[in-house]
């Protein structure tokens, strides 16, 4: 499968889910670990568990293997690593911090 498929797919579960405010940024350019990383919110840690499950079993009903999760229930930070494409789910307050965005992104 293409990673654009992969990218694809992991944003219509965290459309699903009503994550906030959802961005899939390419670096292919910038990185030789991935392809696509996407950042998105949720209201709550509950709310983060939540798209992350549902993440990862959209990609496994799509037969990607593996894939593998760091951060536990009442993190503010969960990261889903399915290789071509990496999805960091966290708090509102957790993104603002970090800024992945900006770090990964120059035009922002």
């Amino acid at each position: 499968m293409n990673t654009s498929k992969m990218r694809d797919i992991v944003l219509d579960s965290l459309i699903d889910l009503k994550a906030v405010d959802p961005v899939a940024l390419d670096v292919q350019e910038l990185s030789s670990m991935t392809d696509y990383m996407l950042i998105a919110s949720g209201t709550s840690s509950r709310h983060i568990q939540a798209i992350s499950e549902s993440v990862i079993d959209g990609l496994k009903s799509n037969k990607i293997k593996p894939v593998r999760v760091e951060g536990r229930i009442g993190d503010d930070w969960i990261l889903v690593d399915a290789g071509d494409v990496i999805v960091h789910l966290m708090t509102g307050q957790a993104r603002d911090f970090y800024d992945l965005e900006s770090l990964w992104d120059p035009d922002l």
